[in-house]
């Protein structure tokens, strides 16, 4: 994933000051970025991309500005090895992680229930499935984020309305608390910056996508299902 990542990711998101083309890829990159963090160990050149992150002054006047310059600091002095252990301590364990990035567990506190089915539904609509050899459900942290990074993809921008909802029913119901946890952790170091990106721009994402939000993009041919 990281190889699609351009130098707008290593950009904070002004939402109010780019055009919405120029918005679209730096919300694609964002959650693109999320998702590989949350997938698998950061490798070298994915926390080199995040430690050439722009921390000049002026540039974490807020909250989410401040999320970026942290994680920037943390990959500066970041060792991967050392994050492998850190991500299976996390998510993977004995039996199972500390924590466990599942919208299922989360909104019901069992896995491959309802959410679930009302997910691969709502992906279905869009013509969206699950990649061979991905034995993850989709419901996981890192697959809603890619899918987050897919509906801006540029020239295929899915229309704001259908990301609204999808976003309403499939993320905000647990992601904030997803990553308060992951800030939280025992486990968390490096994740710590992780957990403290992840959440503050899901708030700027809850914001962006009010029900104020403009229509951009093409109109899905099915609504949520």
């Amino acid at each position: 994933m990281t190889q699609a990542l351009g130098s707008e990711a290593v950009r904070q998101p002004d939402m109010a000051a780019v055009t919405c083309e120029a918005e679209a890829r730096l919300r694609a990159s964002t959650y693109s970025i999320l998702a590989a963090f949350l997938a698998a160990p950061p490798d070298q050149p994915l926390l080199d991309l995040m430690a050439r992150i722009d921390r000049s002054e002026g540039a974490a006047d807020t909250l989410l500005g401040a999320a970026w310059h942290m994680l920037s600091a943390a990959a500066e002095r970041a060792n991967p090895a050392d994050l492998d252990d850190e991500y299976h301590a996390l998510f993977i364990g004995v039996g199972r992680g500390e924590l466990v990035p599942y919208g299922s567990w989360y909104m019901t506190g069992f896995l491959m229930e309802q959410p679930l089915a009302q997910l691969r539904d709502d992906l279905a609509a869009l013509g969206l499935e699950r990649q061979d050899g991905v034995k993850e459900p989709e419901d996981h942290a890192a697959g809603l984020c890619d899918v987050m990074s897919i509906f801006n993809t540029e020239g295929e921008v899915v229309a704001l309305d259908f990301q609204r909802q999808f976003f309403k029913r499939h993320m905000l119901p647990w992601m904030p608390k997803f990553f308060r946890d992951l800030q939280q952790a025992k486990a968390a170091g490096f994740y710590r910056a992780v957990g403290q990106l992840g959440e503050q721009f899901i708030e700027v994402e809850k914001e962006f996508l009010g029900d104020s939000a403009p229509e951009t993009g093409r109109v899905a041919e099915e609504g949520m299902v």
